[in-house]
């Protein structure tokens, strides 16, 4: 294995438990075009593929999206999902233990950190700022920055040809198995976390290459390639 270089990291349920302030407000969403509300343990299952599919799911009360609902109607619940959860101010999301820790000892090592998540690109900055660790990423790439999102390795493999690294230079850190894919796709290894948000499912079952139940248990996995 090459040293590691660069660590591309997933947001929600890696670094940042943002489901309660999602589950508000899509909650809020379907109940306002008179739809069944979700709770906040059905958003936990929904979650990972993005606002448009996070809300279709909502609206269908289920992981498989009901076929029957129209462009139109997913676009004015999508609209309003914005809208309620620009409005949350992500006051009830926080930081992961040791979740800031570890960026810390990772940037001073000197590792190229960026951030891949499938969220919508124009709440990262706010939320990342607001929990102290937008500065610790050279590359933001939120869900709508590429045509594809994970797991098309679209992303990955841009940063691997912006640095001119190997996939072999780059580790996937995330906590769902599109997280995992994305890795496999783009040809690089995979970092899986036990908790997060992955429809259920223990990570374990996308085969990364490492399993973990911390965050911190990173330092050890990198500087052995570092």
């Amino acid at each position: 294995m090459q040293p590691i270089k660069l660590i591309a990291f997933d947001l929600d349920g890696t670094l940042l438990d943002s489901v309660p302030d999602l589950a508000m407000a899509a909650d809020q969403a379907v109940q306002a075009l008179g739809f069944s509300g979700v709770s906040e343990h059905q958003v936990r299952d929904y979650v990972g593929n993005g606002a448009d599919v996070l809300i279709a799911r909502c609206l269908s009360q289920s992981l498989h999206i009901d076929p029957s609902l129209t462009p139109d109607l997913r676009q004015q619940a999508r609209e309003r999902f914005d809208d309620y959860y620009a409005k949350t101010g992500h006051k009830l999301s926080h930081l992961y233990p040791h979740v800031k820790q570890t960026l810390v000892q990772l940037y001073q090592a000197g590792f190229i950190l960026a951030l891949v998540t499938n969220k919508p690109s124009k709440f990262v900055p706010d939320v990342l700022a607001q929990h102290g660790i937008r500065e610790f990423f050279s590359d933001v790439i939120g869900g709508d920055t590429f045509a594809e999102k994970k797991p098309n390795p679209m992303a990955l493999e841009w940063l691997l040809e912006k640095y001119q690294l190997a996939p072999q230079q780059m580790l996937m850190v995330g906590d769902s198995k599109n997280d995992i894919l994305a890795a496999k796709n783009a040809g690089c290894a995979s970092f899986g976390l036990t908790y997060g948000y992955n429809h259920g499912e223990p990570i374990s079952d996308s085969d990364p290459d490492v399993v973990a139940d911390d965050i911190a248990q990173l330092i050890d996995v990198v500087m052995v390639y570092a």
